[in-house]
């Protein structure tokens, strides 16, 4: 007997001589009235060996399960293992299990299994690593233009293009709305930036047909970009 099925033994040994009231025995046992009262009715008809457990002396479900485990594996390594190349992923390797040698297993626990064991790795595609560009350190160094269209006036007239101009060292912010994204749009707030702030040394826009010219006859026959 285990140690807790000697205990209920014992104290309903106790009940019995009538030195324990069952009200008390639950306490000691830490379970219900009603559960020490049906504990107690069956020491009543069969005495202490009905209080054993009933899977004692048989084999544990979870000894089948592990014995299983391990046959699984050793097919698994056998005959479905190998370079990353070459093995098979858990899926693939389950639907062989059950057609090929009749071992039904499911495809998330042989996955598991197999991590477990090093017979499988997960293989996650990484995305390319971009390096975060840092900040120019003075005022001018780089100035970004960009158009953005939106409902700006927020219903009370139509929608605008907002062409502005960001500083890149100090997000400092110049803005003028207009009703297109077009060239003459982005030199105004060019010319507006310049007026305030001096020419920028470099400038920063998106690669969009607004700022590309029309290619020249000669740059179409070699394929240059204008």
């Amino acid at each position: 007997m285990s140690r807790r099925e000697l205990e209920r033994v014992e104290v309903m040994g106790r009940v019995g001589s009538q030195s324990l009231k069952l009200v008390h025995a639950a306490e000691i046992l830490q379970l219900s009235y009603r559960q020490v009262k049906r504990l107690w009715k069956r020491y009543q008809e069969g005495g202490a060996a009905v209080l054993k457990h009933g899977h004692a002396g048989k084999t544990s479900n979870r000894g089948k399960a592990e014995k299983f485990r391990r046959k699984v594996l050793r097919l698994v390594a056998a005959k479905y293992s190998g370079s990353e190349e070459e093995r098979f992923g858990p899926t693939l390797a389950a639907e062989h299990l059950a057609e090929e040698d009749g071992l039904a297993v499911d495809a998330e626990t042989l996955r598991r299994w197999m991590l477990q064991e090093g017979l499988w790795t997960r293989r996650r595609k990484r995305k390319a690593y971009r390096q975060r560009r840092e900040r120019k350190r003075h005022f001018g160094e780089l100035v970004q233009l960009d158009g953005s269209f939106h409902d700006w006036l927020e219903g009370r007239g139509p929608e605008g293009c907002l062409m502005d101009m960001v500083d890149d060292a100090t997000s400092t912010v110049l803005c003028r709305l207009g009703t297109q994204e077009t060239i003459w749009a982005a030199v105004g707030v060019l010319r507006a930036w310049i007026g305030k702030y001096g020419v920028p040394r470099a400038l920063y826009t998106d690669w969009k047909n607004v700022y590309k010219r029309q290619a020249t006859e000669s740059e179409r026959v070699c394929g240059e970009a204008p």
